[in-house]
């Protein structure tokens, strides 16, 4: 495996075809890379009350973001409304959980949903979410003792996703936002 700068990971997703950027290509692609955690310094925000999002990189076909996870937080459950998404964990160690539908009634807001498997993200590992089962949760759990910070490619850029309460088996679409812009806090972010 080779090492490289998060520089030099979005220009090789950059310079992949329209035809490459799928599921199989671009997993293999981070596979075969560990990134240089120094060169995403500048993207670790921290916060002990949620976890941080910070842009890396954006354009029409992708988003590149570094997400922190302090130790214990966990992400909603949640989808990626309909977008191709691959994760790799430069620091720490993550659970990924995903989730399938039992019951839906879209009208009344309503979803019982069940978990299906669960992977590791450590370092050097690169997962991807499937477009047939998109619901996952993202979790840096307690006993793992310690921060973590993973990678999150998008294809294509998002603003909102569906978030689902599985104590009163529901849902509803939220916005999303960035922590921090290629390392500067966003206005109105207290860590």
């Amino acid at each position: 495996m080779v090492t490289v700068t998060i520089d030099k990971l979005v220009s090789g997703l950059r310079e992949m075809s329209d035809e490459d950027f799928v599921c199989e290509p671009v997993y293999e692609y981070l596979s075969s890379r560990d990134v240089d955690t120094d060169s995403i310094s500048k993207y670790m925000h921290w916060s002990s009350k949620f976890y941080t999002r910070n842009l890396i990189y954006k354009d029409e076909r992708f988003e590149m973001m570094a997400i922190c996870w302090d130790k214990g937080q966990v992400s909603r459950v949640h989808n990626h409304w309909d977008q191709r998404c691959w994760m790799i964990v430069p620091v720490g160690k993550l659970l990924g959980q995903n989730f399938g539908i039992e019951e839906i009634d879209e009208s009344r807001g309503y979803c019982k949903l069940y978990e299906t498997n669960n992977f590791e993200l450590t370092e050097c590992l690169a997962a991807r979410v499937d477009l047939e089962e998109p619901i996952h949760q993202v979790l840096n759990l307690a006993e793992f003792g310690e921060r973590a910070v993973s990678i999150h490619i998008y294809s294509k850029p998002f603003d909102r996703c569906l978030s689902y309460c599985r104590d009163t088996n529901t849902f509803k679409e939220v916005g999303l936002f960035y922590t921090s812009i290629d390392g500067e806090l966003c206005d109105g972010i207290q860590l």
